[in-house]
């Protein structure tokens, strides 16, 4: 497989896009559990979504080097 730039973008923005729609679906189920008295166990789902979130923002500082 040949890896260019513009298939690295690509690739990178895809993840990137995945990873929110993990990090919103985590946030949405974190209330709904927290809502039915898992209150620990939301928080670690919230936890996990921040996560997430930082493994964006390093994709998306891969990406940056790209340019």
């Amino acid at each position: 497989m040949e890896l260019d730039k513009p298939k690295l973008e690509h690739l990178i923005g895809h993840w990137v896009e995945h990873n929110d729609s993990h990090t919103a679906s985590f946030k949405e189920w974190a209330a709904k559990i927290e809502s039915a008295g898992y209150s620990e166990i939301a928080e670690d789902i919230k936890e996990a979504a921040e996560k997430m979130d930082e493994c964006s923002e390093l994709l998306k500082k891969a990406k940056s080097k790209l340019d």
